[in-house]
C-alpha cells in the first residue's frame, strides 16, 4: 500500500548503566520510515545513531536496555516479542549491515557458510538448494567467481568485496527493511560509490525501504529520501532531505552542511563546529548543542527544547525557531 508505514518508533529510550549512575543513550526519538524509502539518520560519533539502530533490531546488551517507547515493524511492536518470536523476523523480514565487515564476519567460517546460514535458519531448503541462492546472492552483489569464492574466508577478501557479502547476508531473505550502518567506512572513495549504487540498486529492484546510518552528509544526498539528524541522543531536525539540505535550520545541521569541503573553499580554512559531542553524563539541562552553539540563547542552557514545525513536514528542535528563525 502506498505510503504505508513499515517502521514507526515511538517516544524510544535506551538507557545504559555505569559504575556511577544510569544515562540514556538515545533519549525520547520518534520518527517513521514508509514502505519503499530511505531514510537516513546523520551525527557525529557518540550521537546516537548506531544505538537506535541496535534498538530497533533487539541488540542492546547489557548493561543497556531498551526501557521506554514502541518500536513498531508493520505495526507489531517488536519490544513485546518474545526471544524466538523476534528472530523469526531478525534476519528475515528485517536485516542490518554492519559496519566494519572485517570483524563482523566471522574469521574461521567459509563465507558461503556465513551467507548461508541465515538460509537455513529462515528457510527450509536443501543443501543444494542453499549453495545454489548463495552464488545467486553473490551474484547479485556483484562479486566475480562466485562458486570458488563461497569457500574463501573473510581475509582473502578485499575491504569492498567484504562489504558486498555484508550486503548478500542482508538480502538472504529478501527482506523488507535493511539497516545499514556505516556501509562504507573504511572504503576508498571509489569503492564507497560502487557499494552506493549496489544499494541504490537492490533498493529499487527489491521494492524495500532502507534506513542508513551515516556521518556523511553527501552520502545522504545521494541515497536518502528523508534525513533525521541527531545530537547527544535527541533528534535535532528531520524532514525531507532536499528541504534540510537546501534550508537547513538547526545550527547543528548548518554547522555539518557547512564542514562539507566545496570547491570555492580551495585555498582556504574548512569551517569546523567547535568542541566535540559531550558524553552522556556530562549532558546539561538544556539543549544538548549549547555550548558549541554559536547563537544560543539563555533558555538553551535551561530547557530541552521540542521538535517545532516548520516548512512542508519538516521539524527543528530549536528556541530560535520559536522565536522566528535560527539565524
Amino acid at each position: 500500500m502506498e505510503n504505508e508505514n513499515i517502521l514507526e518508533v515511538k517516544e524510544l529510550r535506551t538507557t545504559f548503566q555505569s559504575q556511577r549512575q544510569s544515562f540514556h543513550a538515545i533519549d525520547d526519538i520518534s520518527f517513521t520510515l514508509k514502505k519503499g524509502e530511505t531514510l537516513g539518520i546523520v551525527g557525529e560519533s557518540g550521537c546516537g545513531k548506531s544505538v537506535t539502530s541496535l534498538s530497533i533490531m533487539g541488540l542492546i546488551k547489557p548493561p543497556g536496555k531498551v526501557s521506554h517507547g514502541q518500536i513498531l515493524f508493520k505495526g507489531k511492536d517488536l519490544l513485546s516479542l518474545s526471544k524466538k518470536e523476534l528472530r523469526q523476523i531478525r534476519g528475515n523480514k528485517l536485516s542490518m549491515i554492519f559496519q566494519e565487515p572485517m570483524t563482523s564476519l566471522n574469521p574461521v567460517y567459509t563465507i558461503g557458510n556465513q551467507i548461508g546460514e541465515t538460509l537455513k535458519i529462515h528457510t527450509k531448503a536443501s543443501r543444494a538448494e542453499v549453495k545454489e541462492r548463495v552464488i545467486e546472492l553473490l551474484n547479485m552483489v556483484g562479486i566475480p567467481r562466485a562458486n570458488e569464492i563461497i569457500s574463501d574466508y573473510p581475509h582473502q577478501l578485499s575491504g569492498g568485496m567484504r562489504q558486498r557479502v555484508m550486503i548478500a547476508m542482508a538480502m538472504a531473505c529478501n527482506p523488507e527493511l535493511v539497516i545499514a550502518d556505516e556501509p562504507t567506512t573504511a572504503l576508498d572513495v571509489t569503492i564507497q560509490a560502487q557499494i552506493l549504487e549496489l544499494m541504490k540498486d537492490l533498493q529499487t529492484t527489491k521494492q524495500m525501504s532502507m534506513m542508513l546510518i551515516t556521518h556523511d552528509l553527501g552520502v545522504v544526498s545521494e541515497v536518502c529520501d528523508q534525513v533525521i539528524v541527531m545530537y547527544a541522543g535527541r533528534i535535532v531536525e528531520k524532514g525531507s532531505v532536499r528541504d534540510i539540505l537546501d534550508n537547513p535550520q538547526h545550527p547543528y545541521t548548518k554547522g555539518l552542511l557547512a564542514s562539507l569541503p566545496k570547491k570555492s573553499h580551495q585555498g582556504k580554512r574548512l569551517h569546523y563546529i567547535s568542541g566535540s559531542v559531550p558524553p552522556p553524563l556530562q549532558w546539561g539541562k538544556g539543549c544538548r548543542f549549547a555550548d558549541r552553539c554559536s547563537v544560543a540563547i539563555d533558555k538553551c542552557h535551561t530547557a530541552i527544547p521540542p521538535l517545532f514545525d516548520h516548512g512542508q513536514a519538516n521539524q527543528t528542535a530549536c528556541w530560535l525557531i520559536e522565536k522566528g528563525g535560527a539565524g
